[in-house]
């Protein structure tokens, strides 16, 4: 049996952990389809 108060994870501490990943690699992705349309342009 696992212990659920030592291992909790709060909310706040996943959107910040996806926001501190997800937001480099939206801004990555975005640049890249930006540079992508320049050429069938």
């Amino acid at each position: 049996m696992q212990n659920t108060s030592t291992s909790q994870t709060t909310t706040l501490q996943l959107v910040l952990a996806w926001s501190f990943a997800g937001i480099p690699l939206l801004a990555g992705v975005a640049q890249t389809l930006v540079n992508a349309m320049k050429l069938f342009q």
